[in-house]
C-alpha cells in the first residue's frame, strides 16, 4: 500500500467537508507546523490544537453518520463493559498472559475508567487478534521510529512505569496512521480509540484485516453502526 498521507496534504485546501481529506487540512491548519519530531524523543502538539481536532473529528463524523461519536462511543462503552468482562473472565488464558495480566489488575482495582480501559485492551485479545502492532506502550527513551515502523493504524500509549498493564498514567497516548503519528496528547487509551474511529470513517478507511473483528465490535456494538446485521 503506498503512503496516503502526502498526497492527502497536497490537496488539503480543495474544500473543507466536500470530500475524506478534509482530516488532513484539519491537521495542517490546526497545528499550524506544530507536529515536529525532536529526534527519537517524543514532542508534544499545544493542547489548545488537539481540542480544535478532535472537535473537528467529531463534527465530521457527525455529518458522515448523524450520531454523536463521544457521546454514542462512551454511553456504549459503559452499558456493556460489565458484560464484556464477564465473556472475558469466562475464558482461560493460560497461554495469553497479557489478558490474565489485565483482569487480575482490574480485580484489584475496579474504577470506572480502569473498566473502561481493561474492556478496550482485552478485546482483541478476547477476539484473538495480535494487539501487538495496534496497541504499543513505550517509554520516553524508546525510539520513535522503530515503534511506528509498519504501523499501518495503530495507538501508542507513552508511560514512565509499564508494571500495571492498566495503565492509566500516561506522558501521552499517540495516535498512528500509515506510519505517521496524527495526533498527539490525546488523553488516555479510550479517548484515542474514539478519535481512531472517527478518523478511519473521515478519510474512509477500511478495517486492517488483522484487527477486523476487533473494529467491527466497537463500530457495531460501541457505536450502534450495523447493529443490525452484527454477527460478531
Amino acid at each position: 500500500m503506498q503512503m496516503i498521507w502526502p498526497l492527502l496534504l497536497t490537496v488539503y485546501n480543495s474544500c473543507f467537508f466536500g470530500c475524506c481529506f478534509i482530516l488532513i487540512g484539519i491537521l495542517k491548519e490546526a497545528v499550524s507546523g506544530v507536529l515536529q519530531l525532536a529526534g527519537n524523543r517524543w514532542s508534544c502538539l499545544a493542547m489548545g490544537s488537539m481540542v480544535l481536532i478532535m472537535k473537528k473529528i467529531s463534527t465530521e463524523f457527525t455529518r458522515l453518520v448523524s450520531m454523536d461519536l463521544s457521546k454514542s462511543f462512551y454511553e456504549s462503552l459503559d452499558k456493556y463493559d460489565s458484560k464484556l468482562l464477564y465473556l472475558y473472565h469466562s475464558r482461560h488464558y493460560a497461554d495469553i498472559a497479557e489478558m490474565s495480566a489485565i483482569l487480575e489488575s482490574l480485580d484489584k482495582n475496579a474504577s470506572n475508567h480502569r473498566k473502561r480501559v481493561a474492556v478496550l485492551l482485552g478485546l482483541p485479545l478476547y477476539m484473538q487478534e495480535n494487539p501487538s502492532h495496534f496497541l504499543m506502550f513505550c517509554e520516553h527513551t524508546d525510539s520513535e521510529e522503530a515503534i511506528i515502523k509498519g504501523m499501518t493504524v495503530g495507538i501508542i500509549t507513552v508511560v514512565d512505569d509499564m508494571m500495571d498493564p492498566i495503565l492509566c498514567d500516561y506522558s501521552d497516548v499517540a495516535l498512528v496512521i500509515e506510519v505517521v503519528i496524527v495526533l498527539r496528547n490525546i488523553g488516555d487509551v479510550p479517548n484515542t480509540f474514539v478519535n481512531l474511529m472517527g478518523l478511519l470513517y473521515a478519510l474512509n478507511i477500511n478495517y486492517s484485516q488483522n484487527f477486523k473483528y476487533t473494529f467491527e465490535v466497537i463500530q457495531r456494538l460501541f457505536m450502534n453502526i450495523g447493529a443490525d446485521a452484527c454477527n460478531v
